[in-house]
C-alpha cells in the first residue's frame, strides 16, 4: 500500500513506538543499585527483577492487543496502551516499596505491548518480503541507538536527582510519542481485513500461526536469539560493576556495545536486498555460534579481562544485528492475513519467553562472566536447531522450503 507519509517518517515513528520499549529497559540500568537500596532490597540479584517484570508484563499483554489491533485497527488500541504505559510510570515514580514498583513495572510493560504489536502489525501491512526485512532492519537500528544513549541518560539522572525522575522522563518520552503517533500515524489496517473479536476467531487465528511450520520455528529461534540479550541485560551493570569495576565509564562503555550492534543492522539493511533473509541471518547464527563458543572456552580457561570481554561481545553483536530483524521477517511472511495476531504471539515468545531465558541466564551469575558465555553459546544451539527443522535440515535456501 502507499504511504501518506514519508518513508523515512514512517520508519522513524514505528522506530519511537518500539525505542519506548529500550528506553524502559536501559535507562534503568544504572539505577538499580540505587533503587535496591532505596527500597530495602537486600539480595543483589533480585534488582534484575525490576528489568524482569516489565518484560514479563510486555510479554503477556501482546497476547491481547494483537488480536484487539486486528478487530479495531491499529491506532485505537495503540492509543490504549500509551495511556497505560504514561499512567503506570507515573504511579513508579512514587512507588513506596519494592513490590509496588515491579507491579507498576507489569502494567507499564503491558501498555508498552501495543506499541510493539502495532509497529510491527504496520510494517507487515505495509510491506512484504525482502522490503520488509529491510524496513524491520532500519527500524531496528535506530531502536537500537536507544541502548547508546539510553543508560547515560539514567546516569545524569542520577547525578541530580533520584532514580524517582527516571519514570518522570519516560513519561515525558512516551507523551511526545504519543502526540507524533496521533497526528502522523496512518491507519494501515483496510476494514476488510479485519478479523471479528470472538472466541472462536481469535483460538483460529492463534491455530494458524502455531501450526504454521516455518513461522513457529522462526519465531522460535528469534526467542532464543533475544534471550540471549536479556540475560545480558538482566546482568550487565552487576558484571562492568563488580568483574570489572569500570564505575562511571559504565553507560559509556554499554553505549559502544550498543553502537556496533547499531550499525549492523544498518548493515543489514543494506545487504538483506542483495542475499536475502535466509542466507544472510543462517551465515549470521554460525558465525554467533562461533563467537559464543570460543568466549565460552576462553572464560573458563582463564580470568578474562575487560578488553577481551568487549572483544567477544561487541563481536558476537555484529552477526546479531543480522538475527532479529530476518528472524521477524521470516516469521511474520507467511502471515500477512492475521498480521495483529501473528505479531502478538511472536512477541509474546520473544520477551515472555525470551525474558524468562535471560532470567535464567541473568540469575546463573555468579561474579564472573561464564555464565553469560554459556547462555549465549546455549541459545545459538538451540536456534539453530529450530532453523533446521523450519528449512528441513536445509540452509542457504532462497525461499521457502516445500510445506
Amino acid at each position: 500500500m502507499s504511504l501518506p507519509i514519508p518513508r523515512w517518517e514512517f520508519i522513524a515513528l514505528c522506530a519511537a513506538l518500539m525505542a519506548l520499549n529500550s528506553l524502559a529497559i536501559d535507562i534503568m540500568l544504572p539505577a538499580l543499585q540505587q533503587i535496591g537500596a532505596s527500597l530495602g532490597v537486600e539480595n543483589e540479584n533480585h534488582r534484575q527483577y525490576v528489568i524482569t517484570a516489565y518484560i514479563l508484563g510486555f510479554g503477556t499483554g501482546q497476547l491481547f492487543f494483537g488480536p484487539i489491533s486486528d478487530r479495531f485497527g491499529r491506532r485505537a488500541p495503540l492509543v490504549v496502551g500509551l495511556i497505560i504505559y504514561v499512567a503506570a510510570v507515573a504511579a513508579a515514580a512514587v512507588a513506596p516499596t519494592f513490590g509496588i514498583l515491579l507491579a507498576c513495572r507489569v502494567v507499564q510493560g503491558i501498555g508498552a505491548a501495543a506499541t510493539r504489536v502495532i509497529a510491527v502489525s504496520i510494517v507487515r501491512d505495509t510491506f512484504e518480503g525482502r522490503r520488509m526485512a529491510e524496513v524491520m532492519s532500519l527500524i531496528f537500528m535506530v531502536f537500537m541507538a536507544i541502548p547508546v544513549v539510553a543508560p547515560g541518560i539514567g546516569q545524569f539522572i542520577m547525578l541530580f536527582a533520584t532514580w524517582h525522575w527516571i519514570f518522570v522522563t519516560m513519561a515525558v518520552g512516551a507523551l511526545i510519542v504519543s502526540t507524533w503517533s496521533l497526528l502522523r500515524l496512518p491507519e494501515t489496517l483496510h476494514p476488510e481485513y479485519r478479523r471479528p473479536l470472538t472466541v472462536n476467531a481469535v483460538v483460529g487465528g492463534f491455530r494458524i500461526v502455531l501450526t504454521n511450520r516455518i513461522a513457529l520455528c522462526y519465531a522460535f529461534a528469534s526467542t532464543f536469539i533475544f534471550g540471549a540479550m536479556f540475560g545480558f541485560i538482566n546482568s550487565a551493570q552487576q558484571i562492568y560493576l563488580e568483574v570489572f569495576h569500570v564505575g562511571e565509564l559504565f553507560p559509556l562503555i554499554f553505549a559502544g556495545v550498543a553502537g556496533v550492534l547499531a550499525f549492523s543492522n544498518f548493515l543489514n539493511a543494506r545487504l538483506v536486498g542483495r542475499i536475502g533473509m535466509r542466507r544472510l541471518s543462517q551465515s549470521a547464527l554460525l558465525l554467533f555460534l562461533a563467537i559464543s563458543l570460543i568466549w565460552l572456552v576462553v572464560s573458563l580457561e582463564m580470568q578474562m579481562p575487560l578488553w577481551l570481554f568487549i572483544a567477544f561481545f561487541a563481536g558476537a553483536m555484529v552477526p546479531f544485528g543480522c538475527l532479529g530483524a530476518n528472524f521477524n521477517a521470516l516469521a511474520m511472511e507467511p502471515l500477512g492475513e492475521l498480521a495483529g495476531t501473528a505479531s502478538s504471539i511472536l512477541g509474546f515468545m520473544q520477551t515472555f519467553l525470551g525474558g524468562l531465558l535471560g532470567t535464567l541466564i541473568g540469575q546463573a551469575y555468579n561474579g564472573t562472566v561464564t555464565p553469560l558465555a554459556a547462555g549465549f553459546c546455549s541459545v545459538s544451539v538451540a536456534a539453530l536447531l529450530m532453523i533446521l527443522v523450519a528449512e528441513r535440515g536445509r540452509l542457504f535456501q532462497p525461499h521457502n522450503p516445500p510445506v
